[in-house]
């Protein structure tokens, strides 16, 4: 059901909410970013599950995709309003095995759940709001190896990740080499497309048109950009399912009690409410900005001579796996990746009804890929 009340300005964690699982490493500063900005300072929030070892060569880093968060597994409860993103694959006795490896899920530079980003305080005390400056996949990578210095973790066995993640974890592989000793990159690309930015472009509009956007400095108002954060998400959402399971979920048939020829919404729109009104309770528009702007940016080629020098500098074993129906990350873009690393050989093929959504729901299918890279 979806909640009547008013969604909260932002559904951003603040200083003062529950921790939940969290821990924070703070990041030095200050931080020259890659398109010309500065942090002075940054926070990471992340979460770990199992136990590091002696000699630290068990930890797996899961990358998280652009509205998740550090929580891949557990619960929901205090500080976490929903259940573990990617809780069937990490625990004991699961394919991310809590008592052999030891797994660390930050959330994102220039998140929402914790580290910093748009509605985290700036220096003088009030939100960042529209001063946050533009990051990148490479900027995100960076403050996460200052987290695994902080950790202690000179190279993961593992690094994890599918759509945003899988970017991370593809610069992971890319700009740091020496550092990963696998990679599993899932529903992802080397670099975006013009269709990917193309469907970023309505969403990033309908925040910006949004009256409560305030330029991006609306952490103090009585209201938030909710609507247009909604908006955003209804578009993002049908480009995440397929065609086939929205017809056979809902064809053109009305939402129950309504009548579309007299106001009422037909079922598939309820539906995209429902992930509209979820979205606005638990995020936040500005990092959702900030996030898919990053996204846009993305191109392991830049600067390096291209997609196909930069993929051979990768040193790690590889799993490159898309999904048959995914209309957002289509499969020929898995397949660059597989080809330009080496020893990756041909990418796996995840089969479901379910679109670019299925690195999250099919869970039997990312378990044995996961098994295959670690094994």
């Amino acid at each position: 059901m979806t909640d009547t009340g008013v969604p909260p300005v932002t559904g951003a964690w603040r200083a003062g909410d529950p921790s939940g699982g969290r821990r924070w490493i703070s990041g030095p500063g200050p931080v020259r970013l890659e398109a010309g900005g500065v942090l002075p300072a940054f926070t990471i929030a992340y979460e770990t599950w199992g136990t590091l070892n002696a000699d630290a060569s068990n930890a797996v880093l899961v990358e998280h995709a652009l509205t998740g968060d550090s929580h891949a597994a557990g619960p929901a409860g205090p500080g976490h309003p929903g259940p573990g993103w990617w809780d069937g694959l990490i625990g004991s006795g699961r394919a991310l095995d809590t008592g052999e490896y030891f797994v660390v899920v930050p959330n994102v530079l220039g998140g929402c759940q914790g580290s910093t980003g748009p509605s985290s305080p700036h220096p003088d005390g009030r939100a960042w709001g529209r001063r946050f400056p533009a990051l990148t996949v490479r900027d995100q990578v960076a403050a996460e190896a200052v987290l695994a210095d902080a950790l202690g973790i000179d190279r993961w066995a593992a690094v994890l990740g599918g759509s945003m993640g899988g970017m991370r974890a593809l610069e992971w592989a890319v700009g740091l080499p020496e550092r990963v000793a696998s990679v599993l990159v899932l529903a992802s690309t080397a670099r975006a497309s013009a269709e990917q930015i193309g469907w970023a472009a309505p969403q990033l509009h309908a925040i910006r048109a949004d009256p409560h956007w305030h330029g991006g400095d609306y952490y103090d108002s009585p209201a938030g950009p909710a609507q247009g954060l909604g908006v955003a998400r209804r578009i993002a959402h049908v480009t995440y399912r397929s065609e086939p399971e929205l017809a056979e979920r809902f064809g053109a048939r009305p939402q129950d009690g309504e009548d579309p020829l007299r106001g009422g919404r037909f079922a598939v729109e309820s539906y995209l409410d429902h992930h509209a009104d979820k979205l606005a309770r638990r995020f936040d528009a500005g990092s959702y900005v900030v996030l898919t702007e990053s996204m846009n940016t993305h191109d392991v080629g830049r600067d390096r001579g291209g997609v196909a020098a930069a993929l051979g500098r990768v040193r790690a074993r590889a799993v490159v796996a898309g999904v048959d129906s995914d209309r957002l990350y289509p499969p020929y873009q898995s397949a660059e990746i597989a080809r330009g690393i080496a020893g990756a050989g041909e990418p796996s093929v995840i089969t479901s009804p379910y679109g670019h959504d299925s690195f999250l729901i099919e869970t039997d299918q990312i378990a044995a890929l996961v098994k295959s890279l670690l094994g």
